[in-house]
């Protein structure tokens, strides 16, 4: 995996994009970039955010807007195929409506939201509730009406009190992470996707992988997912736990070692850390809901 240019089309009979996923997508493009702003809302569905150097979960209920050529990582990223997941996206080109059409006076709050944007913007639960209605409306709209509710999308996401949002990405633009940088942690994140569920996985394999020294790469490491890598391989095989545990035909020991781990004791330690349940526990709670 390395960083990759997304190609984006506007939808058929639209001015811009939008996208609506209610599986995990198993292919197509992981840590990316394109030159159109991008609104990503997760009605259902939790996991790993990485937009630029920004690393952190998400949970359900997610609304961010990602601004142009910042790179990011795929929202389902490291979902298996099953995992009950939504995501609406919604992504235009700065001109999408005409290079002098953001320069109106009645544009001036949106101006300022699209020049934030380049910081990565997630937003808390008010504007969240809103925005997610109008996007729901926005799937079955027609064109002219799907028109005016981006606009009113945008104005409301502009109108955001600043309590309500946080910049992912701030004091960064998204040259911050060279080419070379970004290489080297796409082929990270596809070692891991690939390997994790080998308990013997160790530091030393990872580091060869991104062509560093074992203290070099952990240097680089924390400095780009704030994580040790021990860390993001714990939360990481913990996800894919949480995800196996709905398969009610696998016991919570091959859950345990399916998942990457080597003592059951320590997967029950660790899956308390992460989630607050026990495996057992967590296996009741969703097949309650």
């Amino acid at each position: 995996m390395k960083l990759q240019f997304e190609p984006i089309h506007p939808t058929a009979d639209s001015s811009f994009t939008l996208l609506h996923y209610t599986e995990v997508q198993s292919a197509g493009l992981l840590w990316h970039y394109h030159p159109e702003y991008e609104l990503v809302y997760i009605p259902q569905g939790s996991g790993r955010r990485h937009i630029g150097q920004h690393i952190s979960r998400f949970e359900e209920g997610e609304l961010v807007l990602i601004g142009p050529d910042l790179p990011h990582l795929t929202f389902s990223y490291g979902l298996p195929a099953g995992t009950p997941f939504e995501e609406i996206v919604v992504q235009l080109r700065s001109d999408f409506l005409g290079p002098e059409f953001w320069q109106h006076p009645e544009m001036a709050e949106i101006r300022q939201l699209l020049a934030r944007s380049h910081e990565g913007l997630s937003f808390g639960g008010r504007t969240r509730v809103a925005v997610g209605e109008l996007l729901r409306q926005l799937l079955v709209a027609p064109p002219f009406t799907r028109l005016l509710l981006l606009l009113q999308v945008l104005q409301r996401l502009a109108q955001a009190t600043t309590d309500d949002y946080t910049p992912l990405h701030a004091g960064a633009g998204s040259q911050s992470l060279s080419g070379k940088e970004q290489q080297r942690l796409s082929r990270v994140y596809q070692f891991v996707e690939q390997h994790y569920f080998r308990s013997s996985l160790s530091v030393q394999q990872v580091a060869e992988v991104a062509h560093l020294s074992v203290p070099a790469f952990c240097r680089y490491f924390k400095k780009m997912t704030r994580l040790t890598l021990t860390e993001f391989l714990q939360e990481y095989r913990v996800g894919q736990a949480c995800r196996r545990l709905l398969d009610d035909d696998l016991s919570v020991t091959e859950v345990c070692y399916a998942s990457g781990f080597n003592n059951l004791s320590h997967f029950n330690k660790t899956f308390r850390r992460y989630t607050g349940y026990s495996p057992t526990e967590y296996r009741r709670q969703r097949a309650a809901a």
